[in-house]
This record gives C-alpha cells, structure tokens and sequence, in this order.
C-alpha cells in the first residue's frame, strides 16, 4: 500500500514539473511574440537557428543577435516580464489555448505559409483549425443582396462540411459567420485585435457565439487594441487557413482583394461572385475574375471546384439548397407587372412606376410586402432589386 502511494505521489510530482516546464517554456515564447522589429517572418528566423527553441535567444550574447537592430537586441537581452505575465492569466481563462508551430494542433495548411504566425492565441476549440475551410470575406458596407449572398453561401457550405472562416468585420465578414453559425460547423473568425477585445463591438454576441461553436484566434496578444495596420496582416492568416477564398462583393481598393491576392501567393483558390456593372461593389470581383479567379453563380461551383482536394469530407446538402434561383412563385397580374420591371440592378421606384404603369402607392406597398417575403431588396436612395432566394432547382 505504501509503495503505490509512494508511485502515485511521484507520479503527481512528475506531472507537475512537467507543467511548470511547459509554463516556463510559454514565457519564452509569448516573449519572443512580442520582441520589437522582428515579425513573423525574423521569428522564423531566429528559431531555425535554435532547432526551434526560443529559449537560447533571450541570452546575452547568443550568435543569433548578430545582425539584428539594437533594440531588438536590447529586448531579448532583458524583455520586459510582466506583459508575458498578463498573457499568461488570460490563458487560464476557460477555453482559452496558445499554439506554437511545435504543437500538434498547429493547422498544417497555416505553417506552410511563409510568413505562418509563431503563435495563435485560441479562444474556443483548437482542434477544429485543421478542418477544411472555405474563407469568405467582403465589403464592410454591401448591398442587401450581397449580405443575404454571403449568408447564404456560408450556410450552404457549412452544411456540406466546409468550415467557413472570415474576419469578424462589419458586412459580408459577419453576414458569413451568421450563416455559419445555423450549422452545425464550427466556423473560424480571426481578428485583427487581441482576444480580450472585439471590433467591432456590435459583434460581441456574435464572437461569443463563434467562441462556443467553433474557435475565435489571434496572432496579437490580448490587450492589442483595433490599429488598421493589424488588419491587413489578419487577412494573410485568412487565406492561409483556407483551401479557397470567396469574395462577395468589394470595391477596387478593399482589403477584400489583399485577401484574395495573398491566398493567389500562397497557392489557394480564389473565387469572385459577380455583380451589375452599375454596383461599385462588383467591380472588384470583376478585376478578380479578368485575373483569374473563378467565376461563381451557386455554391455548388465552389463545391465542384474543391471536391478533389476533399474526397470524402463533404456531404449533401440539405433539399431545397443546391442553388441560388428565382422562386417559383405565382403572381396575380400586378404583381407580375412590378416584377417584370424590377432587374437585379438597383432601380428608383419612380422608374418602376412609370415601367409597372401602377400607381405610385400599389408600388409602394407591393414592394414591402415582397421585400419581407424575401424577393426584393432595398438599396440606398430608394431604389430596390430583385433578390435571389434559395431553392431547389
């Protein structure tokens, strides 16, 4: 009897050394994340230097501070210990997790990047980052149609066994992790903040639904506030957790397209939904597509295109979601005269009056009834569109 209690107590004691071990292990690392002048791409660096052990570079004179700048010199020589601390008690929080790229739930596709992040800080489920991905990304003010296009696209995806993966940004980003989230796939938001804080803030609800459901990472620290620059560089970590990137609406300069541009470089598919000549926010879909992104009109294109690198990840989708088409519903003749005047292109509802030959308040109030029902859209301006809706084709 003695004999196993003495096991067992060595058997504890092991286990806790090797817990203070890995701790002390995780300073090193959280430190080295946030050495001054180095970045992803010097951290990869100097860790192949040390066979991938970030402890021998917080020495003083360690052959890897050769040609470094002298403040980053100066901070591994002697790094300031309490941030590292404060990281330290966030990932004692539930759920909370810190990958490096010696951990086994590093997503593989991620570290074949060049410049993969030495860290992601997790919040949610690990596991989930090496499941197949589809990212969908877009403007941060789209059209009705292009919300509604990014909702359902996700949905559909989600349901065939892809893991949509975006941004947490206002617009099509969020749009997509709401389809997501009607899933039962976990979906992924990467965010150009650190963990303790969401941007933006009327996505609060929305990250801690993600949280529960799937996994919200970060390669910055907690307590990094929203700085623009962040969000670019967000975008790479986007891309490199995806077999494809989706754009669904975005103007000429948007970081939509710096999204699409990294995944060409780093050998992903990238497909573009295109829209009217009229919406400045097709038009950089456009530009996508004359560059050699794919041309998408249903999901099912999406699915097509990738079902080679999947094999047999994917399900059916449920009845009644194979594309994006008309309904099939039966007007009686007025409101078949409002729908022959309404395009996909946003029209003023003067014009729809003199196209209909209705009056200007059977006009109005056919369009809110169909706008609730789901097959117009209201822009801007007071002007409205048809909208597709999903069916069975």
């Amino acid at each position: 009897m003695q004999k196993q209690e003495a096991s067992e107590i060595a058997t504890q004691q092991i286990k806790e050394e090797n817990c203070q071990e890995h701790v002390a292990t995780l300073r090193y690392w959280l430190a080295l994340n946030r050495a001054p002048g180095l970045g992803s791409r010097g951290i990869r660096r100097l860790l192949g230097l040390t066979g991938g052990d970030p402890r021998p570079l917080f020495t003083n004179q360690h052959p890897a501070h050769k040609g470094l700048k002298q403040p980053s010199v100066d901070y591994l020589r002697n790094p300031p210990w309490e941030p590292v601390e404060d990281d330290l008690r966030w990932l004692e929080g539930e759920n909370r997790h810190l990958l490096t790229p010696q951990d086994s739930r590093y997503p593989s596709l991620l570290a074949e990047i060049e410049d993969a992040p030495p860290l992601l800080f997790i919040q949610g489920n690990p596991n989930i980052l090496s499941a197949p991905q589809i990212a969908i990304v877009g403007s941060r003010n789209p059209s009705a149609s292009g919300r509604e296009t990014a909702t359902d696209f996700a949905r559909y995806l989600s349901e065939a066994g892809l893991s949509v993966t975006s941004g947490l940004a206002d617009g099509i980003d969020g749009a997509a992790h709401q389809g997501a989230l009607k899933t039962s796939t976990p979906t992924i938001a990467v965010t150009g903040t650190g963990l303790d804080r969401v941007y933006p803030a009327k996505h609060r609800n929305l990250a801690h639904q993600i949280a529960e459901q799937g996994a919200l990472i970060s390669e910055l620290p907690p307590g990094t506030p929203p700085i623009p620059s962040n969000f670019p560089r967000r975008n790479r970590i986007i891309s490199g957790l995806s077999l494809g990137t989706l754009v669904v609406e975005a103007a000429q300069k948007s970081g939509s397209l710096i999204t699409a541009r990294l995944a060409t470089e780093q050998g992903r598919e990238v497909f573009a939904i295109p829209g009217s000549i009229h919406n400045p926010l097709a038009r950089g879909c456009h530009t996508l597509i004359r560059q050699g992104a794919k041309l998408v009109e249903t999901a099912g294109d999406i699915l097509e295109e990738l079902a080679p690198l999947l094999g047999t990840v994917l399900r059916a989708p449920r009845k009644g979601e194979t594309e994006l088409v008309d309904s099939p519903r039966q007007w009686d003749q007025d409101y078949e005269q409002l729908m022959a005047a309404l395009d996909y292109d946003p029209t003023p509802i003067d014009l729809l009056i003199q196209r209909s030959g209705l009056t200007a308040d059977a006009v109005s109030s056919m369009l809110l009834l169909l706008e609730l029902e789901g097959f117009v859209s209201a822009a801007p301006g007071g002007r409205y569109c048809r909208a597709g809706k999903m069916s069975a084709k």
